[in-house]
């Protein structure tokens, strides 16, 4: 289903030679103390330009559709600490006091999570040069494990926010209850794994192969699933509130009692898809493929 139309007219916007169009809702219902909502709340008599009927405003307009995007979904992507510090500026600077805490718990998570990590990339290795490997319960945050054979290695409990698991090999492996969120799984293997209970809040999947994965009771808030093959994946009650599944296979997944909830299933597969009794109301399903699908007691 496609959103609501804006209840005002698109606001324009020259931010420091980039243009953006937004509405007065965006900008002033999250931050409502910011200095954008003070500058939009029809208060003030703001400069326009003649012919454009464009507002400027002498920033960084490179950062600023991150400010946009905080503003409409209250979450940022993964970023280079040297990114998150130069978007604090422009925060600090709008009085976005919630995108400020926002950075500073992400930087206060690369820098305690780094330091604390039990292992280095070298020690696991040299773990997983032997059989039956387990990580059960270890800190592994912020480490770069990219490009492994990781596969069938037990992650159960473990700790591994932020950690870099791109490309990886993790075939068959085990990641339950893990805490996992704003790691980045891009491109990985992730066939047949176990997710179950999992906190994957933010964390990037796009372009990975969950075919057949467990992600049942997962929390996968805000992650991005963007051409994802999940296949045959086991959703049953995930939370995948405003997460971006967009051209993502679903091709016979079971999402019985997932929270779909501002999700974007924009062009994904979800022939033969088990959607019983979910609520589709706040979904994005434009150019989505429903052939086949169970959505007997779905709400549309």
């Amino acid at each position: 289903m496609q959103s609501p139309e804006p209840s005002s007219p698109p606001v324009l916007l020259n931010i420091g030679g980039k243009k953006y169009a937004t509405t007065v809702e965006t900008l002033t219902q999250r931050e409502p103390d910011s200095m954008l909502a003070a500058m939009f709340s029809g208060r003030h008599m703001l400069p326009h330009h003649p012919t454009t009927g464009t507002v400027f405003v002498d920033r960084d307009g490179k950062h600023f559709r991150h400010v946009l995007n905080w503003l409409r979904d209250g979450a940022i992507p993964l970023m280079s600490e040297s990114e998150y510090q130069q978007l604090l500026r422009e925060a600090e600077y709008y009085q976005l006091l919630g995108l400020a805490d926002y950075i500073n718990e992400r930087l206060g998570w690369k820098k305690v999570d780094s330091s604390e990590a039990e292992l280095t990339r070298k020690d696991v290795i040299k773990c997983i040069q032997a059989q039956k490997v387990r990580f059960r319960g270890v800190n592994l945050s912020g480490l770069d494990l990219s490009k492994l054979d990781l596969s069938e290695v037990d992650f159960s409990y473990a700790c591994i926010k932020n950690t870099d698991f791109s490309c990886a090999n993790l075939y068959k492996a085990k990641f339950g209850q893990v805490e996992a969120s704003s790691s980045s799984f891009q491109n990985a293997n992730l066939r047949e794994c176990e997710f179950i209970g999992a906190n994957l809040q933010e964390s990037i999947l796009d372009g990975a192969n969950l075919r057949s994965a467990n992600l049942q009771d997962a929390c996968l808030t805000r992650c991005s699933f963007i051409e994802t093959d999940l296949h045959s994946a086991h959703l049953q009650t995930a939370n995948l509130t405003s997460a971006n599944l967009r051209g993502a296979n679903l091709e016979a997944a079971n999402l019985k009692g997932a929270k779909l909830s501002g999700t974007n299933l924009q062009d994904a597969n979800l022939q033969r898809a088990y959607l019983r009794e979910v609520d589709l109301r706040d979904t994005q399903l434009t150019g989505a493929k429903l052939g086949g699908a169970n959505l007997l007691g779905a709400i549309r």
